[in-house]
């Protein structure tokens, strides 16, 4: 079984599978920023000296924060579709006349970037906004009186309904720092309450990204916990406490925000959906595959044809033609596989049972010990399970329990897997994760659940002869093992997360700088790059002493070799039996061997010259020198070593 290649990647010739609608609903997300406009969000920050202070108020965070968010959705996942609603603003704002309805039905609701895949243009004004602080438009101006909460989550309803109506990830993510906006309105909780309601049966999940200023506590029962409904399964691990995004402790504000929003990153495109995972005879549950471990890289989205006044994107057809050059139908072509010399035919539907060897599951099949799993058994990358709740109710349950007792047990599963119609069976290890809250965590930056390791079959594996691999002397181990743990990475791990690919960055900047109409920048930020000052300051002393020691190694090294091999040479003047292991023959010169007091007389007379290049070869391979080089360089290494050893 050959596992080169992107197999993640459906062949040209493989079936195409029937799939439902909640597929291809996972491959798209639409997010919409709801960001309050008040007296409090614009408040500027008090003025200190220190470097590390906060310079950006509370709207003016959120801005930037959707502004980068906005930047990493164009080259992330660039089918996505983001927009920003301000609420509680002192102008209305829905869409033009044009488009349909104007912001007068929505009071102090002003829709800034409407929802759709966001545009050059979209970027241009959100950062005229953020960076340059232009509003021509005054829409940061905050209205006199408090908006409806009501108004603004049925705008939203409004505005998903229309833009974003079939996609399977769709979310409000609301940020203010009003935990009360109401008061004692019940009629306006009320009916804020039934708006979020509808939000939800639409199938439209609500985030909270609340802010605090000046040490007060924002305070999430008292208006919004009956507008956000938490997931419990989607939860799980997570902590209670709604994260709360505030200055202090070394981060501002916008990082804060930010790292907030981060961790509600976009579920991935999953690799399968739903999939049936058979535990045992009348016990199957449903679970979803994802793929977190992928290589990246800059993707072309579509050839462009430049030959016309305008360029227009090229629309590509494949025609199949024979060797007179004439169009062969679909129905002329049939496949065949070569045996013997000849090629045996074969109908459409026996092609298609060849490839079949079963319908798509995981068959769960047994259990190891998790310390036979070796780490060479690895062929491809790992695929992250989690419980779907869709076709079989109470699969978390079950879900979390196999997970449970796998890391009590210390143990993984055996399983066969065919991830779709038509694909290739494989046979998987369940190799279960740890919370990234614990301690033993093997991967704090991805979630805890199963991952689905691929094991190779027997016609994989092949026999390969080892040889042992030289070993340092043990001193030397000994202080290399400082300079180790004095480089160590943070908690002893690496995180990808924190080291982007410099060539993607810089591939995805001169793009972003010809679309923005920007200059092209001179140089990018390589967090790759090692930093050469803090190692010097770390380890510095230590590398100092450890190529002493290597070097002091290498002479005694050489010069035991050296001893030894003139005791060889003395014990075959004296007429005695050689040595039992030699490895080649001792240098001769003038017919005999050479001995270092030979070398010693050959050197003060200047006669080294006289020898052949092969006879100071011998001499050099006899004392552990290496014998590289023209004769006048061999000569310089006889002499240099005459000098230091004789």
């Amino acid at each position: 079984m050959a596992w080169g290649g992107d197999e993640d990647r459906r062949p040209e010739d493989e079936g195409e599978e029937e799939l439902d609608e909640a597929d291809y609903k996972t491959q798209k997300d639409a997010v919409l920023f709801a960001i309050d406009v008040s007296e409090s969000m614009l408040e500027q920050p008090s003025t200190t000296h220190s470097k590390k202070a906060d310079k950006d108020s509370p709207i003016a965070a959120a801005l930037k924060c959707a502004y980068q968010f906005m930047q990493q959705r164009i080259i992330a996942q660039p089918k996505d579709m983001m927009g920003i609603l301000l609420f509680g603003t002192e102008k209305s704002k829905f869409r033009d006349e044009t488009g349909g309805r104007s912001g007068t039905g929505y009071p102090h609701c002003y829709l800034f970037t409407d929802l759709d895949v966001p545009a050059a243009e979209d970027v241009k004004t959100l950062k005229s906004l953020v960076e340059e602080g232009e509003d021509p438009d005054e829409v940061l101006v905050p209205a006199k009186e408090p908006a409806s909460m009501a108004n603004m989550l049925f705008c939203a309803n409004q505005i998903f309904t229309t833009n974003a109506a079939n996609f399977g990830s769709r979310r409000l993510f609301i940020i203010t720092d009003n935990d009360n906006p109401h008061g004692n309105d019940k009629t306006a909780k009320s009916s804020a309450a039934v708006r979020a309601k509808d939000l939800y049966d639409l199938g439209v999940v609500i985030e909270l990204f609340p802010i605090s200023q000046g040490g007060k506590k924002f305070d999430v029962s008292k208006f919004y916990d009956d507008i956000i409904y938490r997931d419990p399964a989607a939860e799980a691990g997570s902590p209670d406490e709604l994260k709360t995004s505030k200055a202090g402790d070394g981060l501002t504000l916008l990082n804060s925000l930010i790292s907030n929003i981060n961790s509600k990153q976009t579920p991935k495109r999953a690799y399968f959906s739903n999939l049936h995972f058979e535990l045992a005879p009348n016990l199957t549950i449903s679970i979803k595959g994802y793929m977190p471990l992928h290589r990246q890289q800059p993707a072309r989205t579509c050839y462009v044809w430049l030959g016309g006044e305008q360029p227009q994107l090229a629309q590509s057809e494949t025609i199949k033609v024979d060797s007179e050059t004439r169009t062969v139908d679909k129905s002329e072509v049939k496949k065949a596989y070569k045996f013997g010399g000849e090629y045996i035919h074969f109908k459409p539907e026996e092609a298609a049972s060849l490839k079949n060897l079963g319908s798509k599951g995981l068959r769960l099949i047994g259990f190891k010990p998790r310390s036979m799993l070796p780490s060479w058994a690895s062929v491809k990358k790992s695929i992250f399970i989690f419980p779907s709740e869709e076709h079989y109710v109470g699969s978390t349950r079950v879900f979390s329990a196999l997970w449970q007792k796998l890391l009590a047990s210390d143990r993984v599963g055996i399983a066969w897997f065919i991830a779709r119609e038509n694909a290739n069976p494989i046979m998987v290890a369940m190799i279960p994760s740890r919370t990234p809250d614990e301690e033993m965590s093997e991967t704090p930056y991805l979630p805890a659940g199963l991952w689905l390791y691929p094991l190779p079959f027997a016609d994989d594996l092949r026999d390969v002869e080892l040889s042992a691999p030289p070993r340092s002397a043990d001193e030397l181990t000994d202080k290399m093992r400082e300079i180790v743990q004095n480089l160590q990475l943070p908690r002893a791990m690496y995180n990808p997360l924190k080291y982007p690919n410099p060539s993607l960055q810089w591939h995805y900047k001169v793009l972003q700088a010809m679309a923005l109409d920007e200059d092209v920048p001179e140089a990018l930020d390589d967090a790759t790059i090692p930093k050469y000052k803090q190692i010097d300051k770390r380890v510095g002393g230590y590398l100092s002493e450890w190529k002493e020691a290597l070097a002091e190694k290498a002479r005694s090294l050489m010069k035991s070799r050296a001893m030894k091999r003139e005791a060889e040479d003395d014990d075959e003047e004296d007429g005695g039996r050689p040595a039992a292991k030699r490895a080649k023959p001792v240098a001769k010169a003038a017919g005999g061997p050479m001995s270092n007091a030979q070398l010693k007389t050959a050197f003060e007379k200047d006669t080294l010259k006289k020898m052949t290049v092969a006879q100071l070869k011998d001499v050099l391979t006899s004392k552990g020198v290496s014998a590289v080089g023209k004769k006048a360089e061999l000569i310089e290494k006889v002499e240099q070593w005459i000098e230091e050893n004789v």
